[in-house]
């Protein structure tokens, strides 16, 4: 008897065991952790390396300027050069490495990228890339960008605001 009731309850902890697992994964995949969701920085200390003119840009269907291919490809933020990304031929990468060139634009989703850091930026936060953001999106849908209010930034105690 007593080895029936030990199994029941091994049984009983292995099942909450594997119910506060889901559990878990079920709140990684909400916050998301499953989605591919980076956050990006708002700070970034290779800004000085940005051109002075990132309001008069090459259009977002402009090939790379090295293969010729279509898509995926990015805007260097220092020369303006159009450069395809690492999933085609690593001609922005490349670009990089020779150049010391760490900021780039995409043109597939205008995210921003900063090589050196090693992460995305946020070029709608902050005042140096927000230019070249509203240029490219404007340039790629035909209007401005909606504007991001105060309620969906992250505040520097690391709550966030926007009840």
């Amino acid at each position: 008897m007593a080895d029936k009731e030990k199994k029941s309850r091994d049984s009983s902890s292995s099942h909450d065991q594997n119910k506060t697992e889901e559990e878990d994964e079920d709140l990684m995949a909400l916050c998301g952790s499953d989605s591919g969701w980076v956050e990006a920085r708002t700070h970034c200390d290779h800004l000085e390396i940005l051109s002075s003119d990132l309001i008069h840009i090459p259009a977002p269907d402009t090939p790379c300027n090295r293969c010729h291919h279509p898509a995926e490809n990015w805007l260097c933020l220092s020369c303006k050069d159009v450069l395809c990304s690492r999933f085609i031929n690593k001609h922005m990468l490349e670009h990089y490495q020779q150049h010391n060139h760490s900021l780039a634009l995409s043109y597939s989703d205008l995210s921003v990228w900063c090589f050196s850091c090693n992460s995305y930026l946020d070029a709608q936060v902050m005042p140096l890339l927000r230019p070249v953001y509203e240029t490219a999106y404007i340039l790629k849908f035909g209007e401005a960008p909606p504007f991001r209010t105060i309620g969906f930034l992250e505040l520097g105690d690391g709550s966030s605001s926007g009840n």
